[in-house]
């Protein structure tokens, strides 16, 4: 999923403040005597960002005083993509620096530019998944900064109980209770297409389910060697959107309703599921007082029960160029392992409260964490209970998928149709990025 870059530039001005640092100050530094170490720490401009590191460096600091953390910050978004690449190519990168997990994190030369991790004994705390997406030629670059992020369905939890339904694993079971739901006078399934990235997530948050049926698709997807539209187990996303509104079990409204809109149908009960991002669950509570318990969440059913699993999106990561040296190296992976740790989660806990489980093992969630963020870590949990989207694993994704998904969604489209059409938008972008097989 792109994300959405903080415009406003009293954000920014707001983060410098709290990080303590001015434009100017994004160099390295030490200090002149006494055997003490300063690290600078380049992150995103993003408030909670900001006090997530800060709280590191606050925590780890005082547990190893000879080492101050300096918190950095950079704009989000393409701004902050070009300074990351441009400071990596100059040599001129902070000591340590947050950024994205992932194929943004391959576009980086991790294996020029950044300090292999898998010598180190934190390595080994790493959740797999998060693991995988900081991985370059068979080494790891990164540790977790924040938690994991899912595609799936929020569901309200008191229509379930009221109707006698359970979490569907299949989904011939999915659609049987949408037929129980809509009996009942509720929206089986919302939709918001207003705001289009919202129509994605039935192809998005389905990826777990193509790669228990085809392993290593993403891989031949990436050559081209692998279609959406050839593809039974990828076409279904596609065949998804189509499904339910085709059976009439969407929203009336779903062409003209907002993100807000359907997060407030279903904190209401007016509409009992809505496929989404999890990230959205601060927006969810915000706005509706009282939805933390009520609304849970649970994966993309696909065809076998036996292997239901969670579609996740990878935390970024915290990595080290290999500019920063000596006393310097030393203490920045003391500082990784600090953050690669359940101390280190502890502290992220304390700075703003967790949306999703944490990528280190031994880690555990507040018990105030929403429903939600506890339904995603049963899945983490459970061994191959989840795996990685697509994005992760390929850099190929095409400009018109929103627009694909929203007419497929809207009965304008056929299933078969908008994916085809979906292989041809891609094309273009693979060629760019200079891929072979395009």
């Amino acid at each position: 999923m792109s994300r959405t870059p903080t415009a406003l530039a009293v954000l920014a001005a707001v983060a410098l403040a709290a990080g303590g640092c001015s434009a100017g100050s994004l160099g390295t530094t030490d200090d002149s005597g006494g055997g003490k170490v300063t690290l600078s720490f380049l992150v995103d401009n993003g408030p909670e960002t900001v006090k997530i590191a800060e709280r590191l460096g606050k925590d780890f600091t005082a547990a190893n005083p000879d080492v101050t953390i300096k918190v950095d910050t950079r704009p989000q978004g393409t701004d902050g993509d070009n300074i990351i690449k441009t400071r990596l190519a100059t040599g001129d990168m902070s000591d340590l620096f947050m950024y994205n997990s992932g194929s943004l994190f391959q576009a980086m030369a991790p294996q020029k530019n950044l300090v292999p991790l898998s010598d180190q004994p934190f390595a080994g705390r790493l959740d797999q998944n998060f693991a995988t997406s900081v991985t370059a030629g068979g080494k790891v670059y990164g540790v977790p900064f924040g938690g994991f992020g899912s595609g799936g369905i929020m569901y309200n939890r008191d229509v379930y109980r009221r109707l006698a339904l359970q979490v569907p694993k299949t989904w011939d079971e999915f659609m049987a209770n949408n037929a129980k739901i809509k009996a009942a006078g509720v929206d089986p399934v919302i939709q918001t297409y207003q705001e289009t990235w919202t129509s994605q997530l039935f192809i998005l948050a389905d990826y777990y389910n193509v790669e228990a049926v085809s392993p290593g698709w993403g891989e031949k997807y990436t050559r081209n060697q692998a279609k959406y539209a050839t593809t039974p187990a990828a076409l279904a996303g596609f065949e998804h959107l189509q499904q339910v509104h085709d059976a009439g079990y969407l929203n009336k409204d779903f062409a003209s309703a907002k993100l807000a809109d359907g997060l407030r149908y279903l904190a209401q009960g007016k509409g009992a599921q809505y496929p989404i991002l999890s990230g959205t669950v601060s927006q969810l509570i915000a706005d509706n007082p009282g939805a933390q318990d009520k609304i849970g969440l649970f994966a993309i059913p696909g065809t076998d029960a036996a292997r239901n699993g969670l579609t996740v999106w990878a935390p970024n990561g915290t990595y080290i160029p290999v500019t920063t040296t000596g006393a310097k190296l030393d203490a920045a992976k003391k500082f990784l392992a600090f953050i690669a740790s359940p101390e280190g989660c502890t502290a992220q806990a304390a700075a703003t409260a967790p949306s999703g489980p944490f990528a280190v093992k031994g880690c555990t969630l507040p018990a105030s964490v929403p429903q939600v963020a506890k339904d995603m870590q049963a899945y983490i949990d459970r061994p191959g209970g989840s795996g990685l989207a697509l994005e992760f694993l390929s850099p190929v994704k095409g400009p018109a998928l929103e627009q694909i998904c929203v007419e497929v969604g809207s009965g304008i489209r056929k299933a078969a149709d908008g994916a085809k059409l979906y292989d041809e938008d891609v094309k273009k972008q693979a060629q760019q990025l200079g891929l072979e097989g395009w």
